[in-house]
């Protein structure tokens, strides 16, 4: 008998040996097609470049690429569309899908209901008007500074409807400070990216009101679990947004920080600057 030490499986053998069973590499051919491979290899690049992901179990790993997955959106950190962002609960590292601030500009467009759709920082200098009588916002002047004084997402539809979201830093941080239960903590994403996170919440709270939605965003906006607006979201599309809904058919085109990950819900999401329309590629 040998006294040789059974070797220790490690995680990324694991997760390699998950994604190579038939039953699972189905459900990928299945959202991606063609596509397919190339996702399972980002799966494998992504977990083998994050240590702390790598804490997470490997299947609840993969059941969280499959969301992204299911909306075709890629989980690339640098591309910014959607993110796998390991959690601790109790003690223990969980693994969780979080769309981007370009998730939610993509998912919209794929409606083929929007012109523009946009989102970005304010400098001091520029001066603000509101019309209240017809909710229109108009921006002018030049910047004096690059200190941020508020944030804005714009949208407008083919049919001609446009809509403009402002939010002042003051009215985004009292906003984060309501619905975020992560915002005190000293390592969460608004203390660190606020900017991305407030440009997030102008674009997501603009679309949830006044969008035209399809299935795959109204699912998203009501579960997407970064932190802050889950709730007050919900609360939105179920008494105000747009009812009209849209199933659409689409193609797809074409180191680490160091910290440690975050508790549960706090929002974990590398800073993106102007977010451009064009689709993302794996």
């Amino acid at each position: 008998m040998s006294n040789k030490p059974a070797t220790k499986t490690t995680p990324m053998q694991k997760l390699k040996g998950l994604l190579n069973v038939e039953s699972v590499k189905t459900q990928f051919q299945n959202a991606l097609k063609e596509n397919a491979g190339p996702f399972i290899a980002s799966i494998i690049d992504l977990y083998g470049s994050d240590k702390y992901l790598q804490q997470c179990d490997p299947n609840a790993v993969i059941m969280e690429a499959l969301k992204a997955a299911t909306l075709k959106l890629p989980i690339n950190k640098q591309l910014g569309f959607a993110y796998i962002v390991p959690y601790k609960s109790k003690g223990v590292s969980i693994p969780q899908f979080q769309l981007g601030y370009k998730g939610y500009i993509q998912l919209a467009m794929r409606t083929g209901q929007y012109k523009f759709l946009n989102a970005g920082i304010i400098r001091e200098g520029i001066k603000v008007e509101r019309n209240i009588l017809t909710g229109q916002i108009e921006f002018t002047g030049e910047p004096t500074s690059e200190k941020p004084q508020g944030y804005f997402a714009y949208m407008e539809l083919l049919n001609g409807f446009s809509k403009t979201v402002y939010m002042t830093k003051e009215e985004v941080t009292a906003h984060a400070k309501r619905y975020s239960k992560s915002y005190n903590l000293s390592n969460s994403a608004w203390k660190t990216n606020f900017d991305e996170m407030a440009m997030k919440t102008v674009i997501r709270l603009l679309l949830s009101k006044y969008g035209i939605l399809s299935t795959d965003m109204i699912s998203v906006l009501t579960t997407d679990r970064d932190g802050d607006v889950e709730s007050e979201v919900a609360n939105e599309i179920a008494n105000e947004a747009n009812k009209e809904t849209i199933d659409v058919e689409y193609d797809i085109s074409s180191e680490e920080t160091g910290e440690s990950p975050p508790e549960m819900g706090q929002e974990s999401e590398p800073v993106e600057q102007q977010v451009a329309a064009a689709g993302p590629g794996f």
